[in-house]
């Protein structure tokens, strides 16, 4: 990086300090309607909005409801032996460890956001008993171990791991609920923590807390804005103290060029750490580190996805390389924290990419069957052995309830619900931003209190519209400011208010429209999206287009497999899916002007209900390519990228082809060769 963009880095800094109402330490930062940093913490410019306030609309809801009526909202059912009344995490002997909180951590929300009294009767018991769980000493929690069973985990009850899943979904239900047993619970349990960790230290019974530990931080920066308690902050400082030092690992190590040097979950997750910190300390190195690190895991190991070489060590960037659904979710996440702190577009538009490219291409269209890895060149989906570094039995990108390795099974749920609480914040000087895009519902409180309502109307991701129409009961015009992304992939957007031309910006910014608006006042946001492309391993490229990566569509046959060979490793059943077209094409070596030139953009004027699927996708390019004859299968997988350019290729005659979204995918090929 730069000295320059570290410079700017620094800037941001001091904008972030100056960002906020001025409060002195132990007065909480409040005047306004939402919870800011108190002090010491660097005030945020980005603040969380209360679950219920964004309602989903249009595919969003579509796709949540799936979840509802798919795994999310019947694993209790689909994996009773894991989460019925035997799971430690309800007072049973069941599994004591992850796989519980993990569901209820994408539960919780999505039943909240849907406003949902079955969902929510769901989660209930897991609250009640993680809540009465409190012992004298703050210690709270499944507390014994059990002998080995096969299919559950029920040892290492008392690791720091599972809980920081637990303290999140116990804030995210402080949130829904203001329930004050949450205050006293985390207030016991931080104290707990501050006194028990110098001599049991993240560590101390697995390593999982040690790179996962930044969610635990969160959590407790959180309850200090609440509470104001000056422990926390020394907590806060142990925590960072016994956490993977992730900043010195991007800054000055070799951490992300070399394959298997962490696990790949947990970089997903603790990449967000120096971020967090950075509120308690706000040395721009840990923003510097971070972005670094980004850059670095996309040059050495990133996919067209979105996502990264990992399965489950870092892999590096062949896209047959897999990448765990864990991953996407964990990463999702730590984007939205990241964003909420920094308000940088470039994480927001990472997430975006995330979200509509890898998670909807690796769970099937009823929420019932997901896979362990997804290939981002993907053109048979079958049990084999493949080219991964931690391979289980062949069946990790089938699609099933438990291929590959159950975590993602139970963690999987938390992405969609907590991108659509990420769609909208308050901000510091009582306004609103929409920073990632979808069509969605927000109520919240503006300027001196008052209540507005702004529906966000598109079909965003595949529509360049976005139209927002503002809805409030005040008698008189209310004044403040809106904020609004120009995403880095776009040339300029254009804003107009009321039909009239109101600001033209280039990509990568943030618009803030600080004026007087009255009921029914629109909003208009262009966002022009032209056929670009990206360059990969071996000189392959990838097609984008605004957010999506386009990949080729492959014609597929699917087959159900009864499995009788390890039913409770792998599930009773999954599907394969083979390909019935050609899948080895390359792409002319274009200019993106000669992209947009010969690329011809077809688009329905209506969206389907679920526009994730071939039959459904409102959208497509149609391509021409060549047959690359010696691009074959190994291990049922796309073979060896051939290199672009090389001297001899062995090519068939140019064909026409189709390009569709690659989340709408589940064989496809999204990094061509050329020629």
């Amino acid at each position: 990086m730069s000295r320059k963009k570290y410079e700017l880095f620094k800037r941001l800094a001091g904008l972030l300090m100056a960002i906020g109402i001025v409060c002195t330490s132990g007065a909480q930062v409040n005047e306004l309607p939402y919870l800011n940093n108190r002090a010491p913490l660097q005030p945020l410019q980005f603040l969380e909005l209360p679950i219920g306030s964004i309602v989903p609309e249009g595919w969003l809801r579509e796709m949540l409801v799936r979840q509802k009526n798919g795994t999310t909202g019947k694993l209790d059912q689909l994996c009773p032996q894991v989460m019925g009344a035997r799971n430690g995490w309800l007072g049973g002997d069941g599994d004591q460890w992850e796989r519980g909180p993990y569901w209820i951590d994408g539960l919780l929300p999505l039943a909240y956001l849907l406003k949902d009294r079955e969902l929510i009767a769901k989660v209930k018991p897991w609250v009640e008993w993680s809540l009465n769980s409190l012992q004298p000493d703050g210690y709270f929690g499944p507390a014994k171990d059990y002998p080995s069973e096969k299919g559950i985990q029920r040892d290492n009850s008392r690791d720091w791991w599972p809980k920081m899943v637990m303290l999140k979904v116990l804030k995210q239900y402080y949130d829904a609920t203001s329930d004050q047993r949450v205050i006293q619970l985390m207030t016991a349990y931080f104290r707990y923590q501050l006194k028990t960790l110098p001599q049991h230290p993240l560590d101390h019974w697995t390593f999982w807390a040690r790179y996962r530990a930044g969610d635990n931080l969160m959590v407790v920066l959180w309850l200090y804005n609440i509470t104001g308690d000056a422990f926390l902050l020394d907590l806060a400082d142990l925590i960072h103290k016994q956490t993977f030092d992730y900043t010195h690992a991007f800054l000055n190590t070799d951490l992300l060029s070399r394959a298997g040097s962490i696990h790949c979950v947990n970089l997903a997750q603790g990449i967000k750490e120096p971020v967090i910190y950075y509120q308690r300390k706000p040395d721009a190195s840990y923003l510097h580190a971070v972005d670094k690190g980004f850059d670095d895991l996309r040059k050495y190991n990133g996919l067209a996805n979105g996502l990264f070489g990992g399965d489950e060590a870092l892999h590096g960037n062949d896209p047959v390389f897999g990448s765990e659904l864990c991953t996407a979710v964990e990463m999702m996440f730590s984007l939205e924290s990241i964003l909420r702190v920094t308000g940088a577009v470039t994480y927001a538009d990472h997430l975006e990419q995330v979200a509509f490219n890898a998670l909807p291409a690796q769970i099937d269209e009823q929420f019932m069957n997901r896979q362990y890895y997804q290939q981002t060149n993907q053109v048979m989906v079958t049990r084999h052995m493949r080219n991964f570094s931690v391979d289980h039995d062949g069946a990790d990108i089938c699609y099933g309830l438990l291929t590959g390795y159950a975590c993602c099974t139970s963690n999987m749920h938390q992405g969609w619900p907590k991108f659509t609480q990420n769609l909208w914040y308050a901000t510091a000087d009582k306004g609103l931003a929409a920073l990632v895009y979808a069509p969605s519902i927000v109520t919240a409180k503006v300027a001196d209190g008052t209540g507005v309502t702004f529906k966000e109307q598109t079909n965003y991701p595949f529509d360049e519209s976005i139209r927002f129409v503002l809805e409030t009961t005040a008698r008189k015009a209310i004044q403040f400011p809106f904020y609004l992304r120009v995403p880095g992939w776009c040339g300029e957007g254009s804003i107009k208010i009321n039909g009239a031309p109101y600001q033209k910006e280039k990509g990568n910014a943030v618009v803030k429209i600080d004026r007087e608006w009255k009921n029914g006042d629109v909003v208009t946001l262009e966002l022009p999206m032209r056929i670009r492309k990206h360059t990969w391993q071996q000189n392959a490229v990838s097609i984008q287009r605004g957010p999506l990566t386009y990949a080729l569509k492959i014609g597929a046959e699917k087959k159900w497999v009864t499995n009788t060979m390890d039913p409770v490793e792998n599930g009773a059943s999954y599907f394969e899916v083979r390909p019935l077209t050609p899948w080895n094409y390359g792409l002319p070596n274009f200019s993106e002007a000669q992209l947009n030139e010969h690329f011809k953009v077809e688009q329905s004027d209506r969206i389907a209900k679920y526009p994730w699927t071939l039959s459904t996708v409102p959208i497509s390019i149609k391509a021409t390519g060549k047959r690359f004859k010696r691009w074959q299968l190994y291990n049922e997988s796309a073979g060896p990228l051939p290199y672009s350019v090389t001297y001899g290729l062995h090519l068939d005659k140019e064909d026409p082809i189709t390009l569709v979204p690659y989340g709408a995918t589940q064989l496809r090929v999204a990094q061509f060769p050329v020629y």
